[in-house]
């Protein structure tokens, strides 16, 4: 068997172990995928018209702020379920699975790519659903075309897998499971302070340049242009270099923790 067929045979193994065990534990993958929803009802039935009319929505009309809040919401989704892998990482590190791995005759790859395709596989399937509310309460993306939609979907992968696989470094360098939850806490937080619930033009000054050129800014714009037709600019390529950028560290990181010499 050559050693990509064992690399492959290694991630599936690993990917249906990190998948049985996101469905023994459900609790914490509830946690993460309800909070994107809880948020989206609070904006859109609590704070609806006034957040609307700061949009130019109008006071009477939610829709125009349903269509500008669930591609932040949506990105926020992606942002949470990384947080859960980080602690998930972690708690296999403290029990000590993590340095069976390294004794056990596998592809040494296959640990963490298993880890991260299910966390990706598990952040499409909570957007699914947190997008299934959002329609279900009146998004709708008339204008998009099939490709769009497409990319789309290619944009939301890519975040997920850069913040995945920094998620996966922060779990191994975490000395506790606690620890990783706290440690994990900005890629819950970076998308509050982005342009998810207002413009950025509508922040205190101050506060524009973290706004505007943190990751989930771009990300979520993009999104907003390909579902919405807004206009996209820069973002897009922004937003491909930051996914990229993160992508390459947090793998560097988690390979590198993951071959050290556990003494």
């Amino acid at each position: 068997m050559s050693s990509l067929s064992l690399a492959v045979r290694d991630s599936a193994t690993m990917l249906r172990r990190n998948l049985l065990h996101t469905r023994r534990y459900p609790s914490l993958t509830l946690n993460l995928l309800l909070t994107p929803i809880v948020l989206l009802l609070l904006f859109v039935y609590v704070f609806g018209d006034v957040m609307s009319a700061g949009i130019g929505g109008g006071g009477a009309d939610r829709s125009a702020y349903i269509a500008y809040l669930v591609p932040g919401i949506l990105l926020m989704t992606i942002g949470g379920t990384p947080a859960g892998t980080a602690v998930s990482t972690a708690m296999d590190m403290t029990e000590g699975i993590i340095a069976r791995f390294r004794t056990m005759a596998i592809h040494r790859g296959s640990v963490l790519i298993g880890r991260v395709v299910g966390s990706v596989l598990q952040a499409v399937v909570s957007v699914v659903l947190v997008g299934a509310v959002a329609v279900a309460i009146g998004f709708r993306s008339a204008d998009a075309t099939a490709v769009e939609w497409l990319a789309a979907l290619g944009l939301l992968v890519l975040v997920a897998t850069a913040f995945t696989w920094i998620a996966v470094g922060i779990g191994m360098a975490s000395p506790t499971v606690e620890a990783a939850s706290n440690n994990a806490m900005p890629m819950i937080v970076l998308p509050l302070l982005s342009s998810a619930f207002v413009p950025v033009d509508a922040m205190p000054g101050w506060f524009q340049p973290f706004a505007e050129y943190q990751p989930f800014t771009p990300a979520i714009e993009t999104l907003r242009g390909l579902l919405l037709g807004s206009e996209i600019g820069d973002n897009g390529w922004i937003t491909v270099l930051w996914c990229l950028g993160l992508a390459a560290l947090g793998y560097r990181w988690s390979a590198s923790l993951f071959n050290r010499d556990p003494r």
